[in-house]
């Protein structure tokens, strides 16, 4: 459950002008959950101003998704001008790129709302921080936030928070009761399942194949116990190759790409790993190497992003040498 009080502690800040902002490269439940929030601030209050911004771009179907739902998105904020910053699905300010020094600075209080492991950076700078790792989206838990005050969302909204938790639980592959609870109910608002698998049918350009086939060409094979898990390194859809990996017959698989000195890596693990490991990407693998590296990480338990600075080869090794570590002790 989003955390008691939570939604009356927002409230209480809420000023004239507000901001949601969310990491780059979004996914729709990173973007479906600010439209939500921010359809939901207008409810609570009227007449506040709320900004929509991503902090760097969308994924491509991210995009689709925006233009259809008509979300209005503002490219250049004026972050300093605002009585309060929202960040949500957003697991450390890394994620922000350029926009995290701008937030930090800007001295305007900043509400987390998330579902990623907790960030102990991030953590420090929320003035409300409401992180539920139970959650499979952070639409989950702005759903939670409508029920809370008693707000039907209309026909849009509910659309909106369908696609993000469709999203985050691979067409609803994976969920707990609470979460078929609220796709439940949200589909009595707004039932056209398939046009929202349609929304997020995206077809791999020639770019991304060729990622996916040379980060499989590259891969190193590590025997961690009974466990396959392979590194690579491609330059471009590392999140992408991670999940073609899986499909290869990995059971983890650790990406990563580099670019002026920052490497980005994407972890991704099968369901049987954690339960049986309980190693969770984001808390146990991430964060850890993004610290090592000057970056910072984060993530859920079978999906992960770092952010750090350095030689990708030494960043995967590390990775590996961590996971090692882990499983010798299990």
């Amino acid at each position: 459950m989003s955390l008691p009080g939570s939604l009356d502690r927002i409230k209480s800040l809420l000023g004239e002008k507000v901001c949601i902002l969310f990491h780059h490269n979004a996914d729709p439940d990173a973007l479906c959950s600010a439209y939500a929030l921010s359809r939901l601030l207008r409810r609570i209050r009227e007449g506040v101003e709320v900004t929509i911004a991503p902090s760097k771009d969308l994924s491509k179907i991210s995009e689709g998704v925006a233009e259809h739902l008509a979300i209005p998105l503002e490219e250049e904020p004026d972050i300093e001008g605002m009585d309060l910053l929202f960040l949500v699905d957003t697991g450390s300010l890394q994620q922000l790129e350029e926009m995290k020094d701008r937030v930090l600075e800007s001295g305007v209080p900043i509400v987390v709302i998330d579902h990623h492991a907790e960030h102990p950076e991030t953590r420090e700078a929320a003035a409300i921080y409401v992180v539920d790792e139970e959650a499979t989206s952070t639409c989950e838990i702005l759903y939670e936030f409508y029920r809370e005050e008693g707000i039907k969302p209309d026909d849009r909204v509910a659309k909106a928070l369908l696609i993000g938790i469709a999203y985050d639980t691979r067409h609803f592959a994976m969920g707990t009761p609470r979460t078929f609870r609220a796709v439940s109910e949200l589909l009595e608002l707004d039932g056209e399942l398939a046009e929202i698998f349609s929304l997020l049918s995206h077809p791999m350009d020639r770019s991304e194949r060729i990622a996916r086939l040379k980060a499989g060409q590259r891969m190193k094979l590590h025997l961690l116990g009974r466990w396959l898990v392979v590194s690579t390194e491609v330059g471009s859809y590392q999140a992408s190759a991670a999940r073609g990996l899986l499909s290869l017959g990995a059971d983890l698989a650790i990406v990563g790409g580099s670019r002026d000195g920052e490497v980005r890596v994407s972890m991704r693990s099968t369901e049987e790993f954690y339960r049986e490991t309980s190693i969770h990407l984001g808390r146990d693998v991430a964060m850890p190497l993004g610290e090592a590296f000057g970056g910072m990480g984060s993530g859920h338990s079978t999906s992960a992003g770092v952010n750090a600075f350095g030689d990708v080869n030494e960043v995967l090794e590390r990775a590996v040498r961590i996971l090692d570590e882990r499983i010798t002790h299990i």
